[in-house]
């Protein structure tokens, strides 16, 4: 066996790898929101560490994009949510197709959470509406209600969950600009789908510019190594 395309294997992960991966990611965070849709009242929540006020399970929903963005009304909902099931389909080819090449093990892993992250919330936006009622400030959620969910089919909120306030004060008024005003760091709520994107999109950013340092040194090598060296002529030199 050659050891060198041993090696290459080694360094890479197939397609079930990948996909496994992006399912236990999916499953953990279906459960999670599962549970908090299903246990929460709306706008409540409990510190993650007892007597730590830095984190937080806080259920909100948003019908928008990750981290609570929105736009477009219905229209822009239903838009969002179609444009989100083309996304898979895309990035599922492209896992696909980079698992067959033998890209590096982290390049997968970071495609694979990208995608884990879009069906995550693609589950939410698209089925949730009717499967659960909706969660409100008195009432939690029931889930497969007898008059029917709280949405139509691609309708449906995302559920949010992780809020990690780690600066909640007034600025020192030395600051520049924001200096006096009251600063809460970080404010977007969000959840597993959330985190899992933006730990793959930021990973594979990684990758691409670790890749084209590579290409570059590689090419710097391969162009010195094709240099001529000039070597001295006897019958020219006119030292000898």
């Amino acid at each position: 066996m050659d050891p060198l395309s041993s090696a290459r294997r080694t360094a890479t992960l197939g397609l079930r790898g990948a996909l496994l991966i992006a399912g236990l990611v999916v499953a953990a965070d279906q459960v999670l929101k599962v549970w908090v849709k299903l246990t929460m009242l709306y706008d409540t929540a409990f510190p993650l560490i007892p007597g730590w006020d830095k984190a937080y399970i806080h259920f909100i929903e948003n019908r928008g994009m990750a981290f609570g963005l929105e736009f477009g009304g219905e229209w822009g909902k239903l838009a969002l949510t179609l444009f989100r099931i083309a996304a898979v389909f895309g990035i599922g080819w492209y896992l696909r197709s980079i698992t067959r090449e033998g890209a590096p093990r982290l390049l997968v892993i970071s495609v694979a959470l990208v995608l884990a992250g879009a069906l995550g919330n693609i589950i939410d936006s698209t089925f949730y509406g009717l499967l659960f009622s909706r969660s409100t400030f008195t009432e939690r959620a029931v889930f497969l209600p007898a008059e029917g969910g709280y949405a139509s089919l691609f309708h449906g909120a995302v559920v949010d969950m992780f809020y990690f306030p780690l600066y909640d004060d007034r600025l020192p008024e030395w600051v520049p600009i924001w200096g006096g005003r009251h600063v809460t760091f970080f404010r977007p709520v969000f959840n597993i789908a959330d985190a899992a994107i933006t730990v793959g999109i930021a990973l594979y950013i990684l990758m691409q510019r670790g890749g084209r340092r590579k290409e570059q040194a590689s090419a710097e090598e391969g162009s010195e190594a094709a240099t001529p060296t000039a070597e001295a002529d006897p019958a020219t030199d006119p030292v000898s």
